[in-house]
């Protein structure tokens, strides 16, 4: 089965800005799925922002703007003992994942736009079960499994999967087909350049129907 494999993180800034993008991108491909996978940015970091950590965050949102145009407060810097854990925004996605993956990229985007766009704390449990009942996903039911052990050991194996692929930049497309995965963006990319690569690889993975396309424009 072909499909895209998304790996991301929601606090990661240019996943936001990439967030467009995927969008068209998949407006494109109506018929290509997309697995998400939680890449761990920050995960399970305990300490509050320093600032340089926050001026190194500027630097990079306002680099992320430019590029996407999208909306970034910057709420959050006023909140001097905020942790940038990314662990429980991702654990959130993978448990939206876990209860309704048609619902996930959306839980995904909904946690991106409260935390870069109106500055929320969403690494809190409570905050993130309100972000997915806006989404459609009974809010009890999904904090009592965002809270699980089963699905912090879920989010871990996604973190583990990211390693594995050899991924360590967000965020990061690849293009899956039976037992194997080819890589189309690290990082940033258009939509436009997005499907170029995918028809890339759609033609080195079925050749023949290259030819057949161009044999097609030749006839006419």
């Amino acid at each position: 089965m072909r499909r895209l494999v998304y790996i991301a993180d929601p606090l990661c800034s240019w996943c936001y800005g990439f967030g467009p993008q995927l969008a068209r991108l998949m407006e494109r491909h109506p018929a290509l799925p997309v697995d998400l996978v939680m890449g761990g940015l920050r995960a399970y970091n305990r300490e509050p922002m320093s600032a340089a950590f926050r001026d190194m965050l500027r630097g990079h949102w306002e680099h992320v703007a430019r590029m996407s145009g999208l909306a970034f407060s910057e709420a959050i810097f006023a909140q001097a003992q905020f942790v940038y854990d990314t662990e429980p925004p991702c654990r959130a996605v993978v448990t939206a994942r876990s209860l309704d993956p048609s619902g996930a990229l959306d839980v995904m985007k909904a946690i991106q736009a409260a935390f870069y766009a109106e500055g929320r704390d969403v690494t809190r449990a409570l905050a993130l079960a309100d972000l997915a009942a806006a989404e459609g996903y009974e809010r009890a039911a999904f904090l009592g499994a965002l809270e699980s052990q089963e699905m912090r050991d879920a989010t871990r194996a996604d973190f583990d999967r990211a390693r594995s692929l050899g991924v360590t930049g967000f965020p990061t497309l690849a293009y899956a087909h039976d037992d194997g995965i080819y890589l189309v963006s690290s990082g940033y990319a258009t939509a436009e350049t997005l499907d170029e690569r995918i028809a890339l690889i759609e033609r080195r993975l079925d050749p023949g129907a290259g030819a057949a396309d161009r044999s097609r424009g030749e006839s006419r």
